[in-house]
């Protein structure tokens, strides 16, 4: 089975490549991103994550599986995405200060035949960020493209975050571990069997 990764994050890219499979990145342009509002906010990654799955359902063939992955920030029932620019991700950094929030990212599988759709939520919690300290981040770093304005890997995580509960790995942007046994139960990769059975 041929594995197409569908996402041209870089961090998404690293992850799946740490669990010892060879795939390829295949982006299709132009996926309409958006979801219905009345969505509880716990089913919304999974939704974009199927969205961009069904536009790859037409061009993949019989021996092929599509990835396709979406993550969002939710604090107080509310979803965050990506900033829209500088005062954006600033304005988001001020508000996730001091409180713990949740990560969830929604994973689909595809291939011709079946689909699985899942997702992982983690919790993160921040101390009391400055000004300062958030200035200095969002200037540096320019976070423009990451769901929360943040990256838990950057500099931001490692001054700021206090606790985390659940999976690291979910909130960088892929959750591998769920990948990697939904690709196991889908029969897809078999690492550990042959030595197991010797």
């Amino acid at each position: 089975m041929k594995i197409y990764l569908a996402s041209n994050s870089p961090r998404r890219k690293e992850l799946l490549a740490g669990l010892d499979i060879d795939f390829e990145v295949k982006v299709l342009e132009g996926i309409d991103e958006s979801y219905p509002q009345d969505l509880p906010v716990g089913k919304v990654a999974e939704y974009i994550s199927k969205t961009k799955a069904n536009a790859y359902k037409d061009v993949i063939g019989d021996d092929e599986l599509v990835i396709t992955a979406d993550t969002i920030v939710v604090l107080h029932d509310k979803v965050m995405g990506k900033p829209e620019g500088r005062e954006d991700a600033v304005n988001m950094l001020k508000t996730l200060s001091g409180k713990t929030h949740q990560v969830i990212t929604g994973v689909c599988l595809t291939t011709k035949t079946q689909q699985r759709v899942t997702s992982v939520v983690s919790e993160v919690t921040f101390k009391e960020l400055s000004d300062e300290e958030i200035n200095y981040y969002v200037d540096r770093y320019k976070p423009y493209d990451k769901a929360g304005a943040y990256g838990i890997q950057e500099w931001i995580g490692y001054i700021g975050v206090t606790g985390l509960k659940g999976s690291y790995f979910n909130v960088m942007g892929l959750p591998v571990q769920r990948i990697y046994q939904e690709l196991r139960l889908m029969g897809v990769v078999t690492h550990g069997d042959k030595a197991r059975r010797e």
